[in-house]
């Protein structure tokens, strides 16, 4: 009577067994399917988060153009590059009817690379230059490299 009740018990222990979780080839099937799910998405993602960082760095030179022409409204010219950007945070010497700060947080931010901005006034494109030159801080380039000017 005792076998019996160990019979029984051993019979129902394998099914248990079964139940209780995934096999190795199951789990591995999984991971091959996953791996190749990241394997043809992740280009597209990075591709997108590469050119989000080249308009967010047109957006901030459009944002710095604004100030520019908001100075040269109120003092008739540009800043030259010799005073650079500062002098839409900080009053040059010479600018009499100057009433800035021209931007809002009164702080020159760097492009998204962390890289600062190139300014040159009188401009060779316009009546000032604004860019940036990309992922490498280097001229030319292609994809994240490029550089972004104010004049395009």
């Amino acid at each position: 009577m005792h076998d019996r009740h160990n019979r029984g018990i051993s019979m129902i222990r394998p099914a248990a067994r079964r139940v209780a979780g995934f096999t190795l080839l199951e789990i591995l099937v999984v991971l091959v399917i996953l791996g190749l799910m990241a394997s043809l998405v992740g280009p597209q993602v990075f591709k997108q988060l590469s050119g989000s960082k080249t308009k967010a760095a047109a957006l901030q030179i459009q944002e710095l153009s604004s100030a520019l022409d908001l100075y040269r409204l109120e003092l008739g010219r540009y800043p030259s590059s010799d005073q650079g950007l500062e002098a839409l945070i900080t009053k040059p010497r010479d600018a009499e009817s100057w009433n800035g700060p021209y931007l809002k947080k009164k702080v020159i931010r760097k492009d998204p690379w962390g890289n600062e901005f190139h300014y040159r006034a009188p401009g060779q494109n316009g009546d000032f230059d604004l860019w940036s030159l990309g992922a490498d801080n280097r001229e030319g380039g292609d994809g994240e490299d490029r550089d972004v000017h104010s004049w395009d």
